[in-house]
């Protein structure tokens, strides 16, 4: 039985949010997957590396899982009608409603988050708060029909979670086996591992980018009459 997923891309997103549980839900039993944007034109990543979309919003099928990567310059498309519009009905057939990294505020934005659990990258987690959500920092969070993962590289996990969910352990490891996936990291990718020193200067390297963020989504907030 065909499974439509469909990611939305959009321009500067961080391509790993949306390649990593794409390259993983690929090999899910039945999977379609989609890339989806206003046009089938190229779209730019944060890293240099363009993604072609397969349909656009006003040709993509009905879908059973909307996937939302995030990337550092969210505010443009949290304030996108058009892209809002089409998460909100896209949503409202879709079986699972997803998002990895600060995808999640692009989902709250379109009111899709109200009252649910979300992930988020940690660093931008609590403004999730705005737009009736409750932040949680976990690798992956799922809330009734709600799977929202925290920053970048549990995109891969979270996909994990979405085929054992829908076909058991035994088909998400033998993908895992196939894919040789078998993390073994040094330590310290969150701020509750990381040293203190390093997490003070990841922090100060960020502290403009996350000020002027936090300013776009509380505006954002304010626009909607949420706060």
């Amino acid at each position: 039985m065909t499974y439509r997923i469909g990611f939305l891309l959009w321009p500067e997103l961080t391509q790993l949010d949306m390649t990593g549980p794409a390259q993983v839900l690929s090999k899910m039993p039945g999977a379609e997957l989609h890339f989806v944007w206003k046009s089938t034109a190229p779209v730019p990543s944060d890293c240099g590396l363009p993604l072609a979309p397969t349909t656009t919003f006003a040709d993509c099928p009905p879908l059973d899982m909307i996937c939302v990567p995030g990337g550092v310059g969210v505010a443009p498309i949290m304030r996108d009608a058009e892209v809002l519009d089409w998460l909100r009905t896209q949503a409202a057939g879709a079986s699972l409603i997803t998002s990895v990294c600060t995808g999640s505020l692009i989902l709250a934005a379109a009111g899709l988050l109200d009252g649910y659990r979300a992930g988020c990258h940690w660093a931008a987690g609590e403004q999730l708060a705005l737009f009736g959500a409750t932040f949680v920092r976990e690798r992956v969070v799922i809330d009734r029909n709600r799977i929202t993962a925290g920053g970048v590289t549990s995109g891969i996990d979270f996909a994990f979670r979405i085929i054992a969910q829908l076909h058991g352990r035994d088909v998400a490891e033998a993908i895992a086996l196939a894919l040789e996936y078998d993390p073994a990291p040094m330590g310290g990718g969150t701020p509750a591992t990381a040293r203190p020193e390093i997490l003070a200067q990841v922090q100060a390297g960020m502290a403009e980018r996350l000020a002027r963020r936090e300013a776009d989504v509380a505006a954002i907030a304010a626009e909607q009459g949420r706060i």
